[in-house]
């Protein structure tokens, strides 16, 4: 599709976390429905190759989401190319190690607080002063995770961070919303990702079971007996973009064939 065609013609996002897995889905994705795209990722190489691979004249640059100066670039470079930033993806995430609370360390904490929610502070923060706020439209969407609903052992770090992330959005919908712009947390549930994959190998293998039989014994208590795919996270990304969802604000949404059902 051309950039004058789709649901987000004449729109600019910037997507983190886009070298691989979600993100780079999503870049062709917001690509193929109009938009111009810039997606960002500290593997200059892979996230350069994501652009490529989503067309539509999508832009690859290296950046740190959770240095101020490589986020102030980052917003330099959308307003260089395109003059405006009608949608932010906060979607660059980190895992952690896997610890108990009483062996968690500062620097486990510290990284992925630091990637999970100062990073999407930060950015919003860039996108609202710099654009947004003063053009009165745009939408911003954080990714969190059904972890932050749930809790999760040896996952202090990673459910506070993604629980922490769906405050931040309601603030950021609450203060922005009289100018326009709108922000929403997608929640994922498990994504079939090389993330998710790792991780249930490693689960796997203290469990003493094979990966298959893992993945059926994690999917067994969910009620479509499925896992999203990246294209149904960006699906739903697209729609929390897009004016289709114009007066949506301040919601968190899961997207997790029904693992943890919120109401």
């Amino acid at each position: 599709m051309s950039s004058g065609e789709g649901k987000l013609a004449g729109k600019v996002a910037i997507i983190t976390g886009a070298s691989k897995g979600t993100g780079a889905v999503m870049g062709k994705q917001f690509a193929e429905a109009g938009a111009k795209v810039l997606l960002v990722a500290r593997n200059e190489e892979a996230v350069i190759e994501s652009a490529a691979a989503a067309g539509n004249g999508a832009i690859g640059m290296r950046a740190d989401v959770t240095s101020e100066s490589d986020v102030k670039a980052m917003v330099d470079r959308a307003l260089a190319e395109w003059g405006q930033v009608d949608i932010l993806l906060n979607n660059a995430v980190i895992p952690g190690k896997d610890l108990h609370v009483w062996e968690q360390t500062l620097e486990n904490w510290n990284e992925v607080f630091a990637i999970c929610i100062t990073a999407p502070m930060l950015a919003s923060r860039e996108v609202l002063k710099r654009s947004m706020l003063e053009r009165r439209t745009g939408s911003i969407v954080n990714f969190s995770s059904t972890a932050g609903w749930t809790g999760m052992p040896r996952k202090s770090h990673y459910v506070s961070s993604k629980a922490g992330l769906r405050a931040l959005t309601k603030v950021i919908a609450t203060e922005a919303g009289p100018y326009g712009v709108r922000c929403n947390c997608l929640v994922p549930g498990g994504i079939e990702t090389d993330l998710w994959t790792n991780w249930g190998k490693r689960m796997a293998g203290e469990q003493g079971i094979t990966f298959e039989e893992w993945k059926v014994k994690a999917l067994s208590d969910v009620p479509l007996r499925t896992i999203s795919q990246p294209e149904d996270i960006g699906n739903l990304a697209l729609f929390l973009a897009s004016d289709d969802s114009r007066t949506i604000t301040g919601q968190s949404i899961n997207c997790d064939a029904g693992g943890y059902m919120v109401g």
